[in-house]
This record gives C-alpha cells, structure tokens and sequence, in this order.
C-alpha cells in the first residue's frame, strides 16, 4: 500500500442479479492497477477483501518465500500439516478480477457462497486502511459489535 492511501468510509451497495456490486469511486480507485485489475480474496464467513494487485502479490511473495525457506532448510517437517492446510488455503482464497467501468466488481462462484448473500440483497463496503470489505450485512454489525468497544484502546496503540 502506498504511504498516501489510507481506506476508509462506509457504504451500502445491492448485489444485483448477476452478483455484481459497484464500489465507491474513492475505493474502487484505491484497490485497481492501471489495467483495472485487482485482487479478491475470502477473508473470513461473510466477508471478502479487495486488494491492489501488486500489494497483495508483494505480500504473498515475501511470505511465501520465507516458507520455502523454512522447507528448504528442514524447520517444517514437523508441521507438515499446517503446510498442507496452508496450502490448501492458499489455493482457494484468492483470484484476480478485473472491475468494468473501473468500479464494478462481478463476484464469482465460491465466492460469492462464502459471502452469503443472495442477488438483490444488500452489502457493505467497509474501508479497512489496506483494502476494501464487502460484508453480509448481518456478519459485519456482529464484528462491529464485538470490535467497536475496543476502538479506543486500539487506536491509542496503533497511534503510540
């Protein structure tokens, strides 16, 4: 993420029938390249992240790098289960999709069952400073719920 972009704000989308969603122009800004695309990827049950491409690979490349290493050097052969599941996780948790119009997002299967929403049913689009949230409305008032309390505390620590 560049030093200047900071993701913020809040919104209310439909999915329509096609399950496509159109982000905010400030957010669909914020998470393209030059080629419109960017990245989705299945954060946790009821919620989908919208990543710059080169930042979510940047990320990716380093630590996928230090676990090669680890490999290579033998440190994982006890934790060759958490390899697998990693893995597994890696495999299915993320896709390049290109928004048209350079802010409408096409949700694709397995995708869009792990977001639980049906066509015509309400999103919200949450800027979470290094990426874009699309959330099923229930999951994320049950997050904001349990987060909201400790927003003091953890601004004070962020900011410290």
């Amino acid at each position: 993420m560049s030093p200047e972009a900071f993701i913020t704000g809040e919104a209310k989308r439909t999915i329509d029938e096609r399950f496509r969603v159109t982000l905010p122009t400030e957010m669909a800004i914020a998470v393209t390249d030059h080629a419109g695309e960017t990245i989705l990827a299945k954060e946790r049950r009821g919620c989908l992240s919208v990543w710059q491409a080169a930042d979510w690979q940047k990320r990716l490349d380093d630590g996928v790098a230090v676990i090669k290493q680890k490999i290579q050097a033998g440190r994982m052969e006890h934790k060759w289960g958490e390899v697998q599941r990693l893995g597994r996780l890696l495999s299915t948790r993320t896709r390049t999709v290109k928004l048209a119009n350079r802010s409408r997002l096409l949700i694709p299967e397995g995708y869009r069952e792990f977001l639980e929403v049906e066509p015509n049913q309400d999103v919200m689009l949450i800027g979470a400073v290094i990426c874009v949230e699309i959330w099923n409305p229930q999951a994320w008032l049950e997050i904001l719920r349990q987060d909201m309390p400790e927003f003091g505390p953890l601004f004070q620590e962020l900011a410290d």
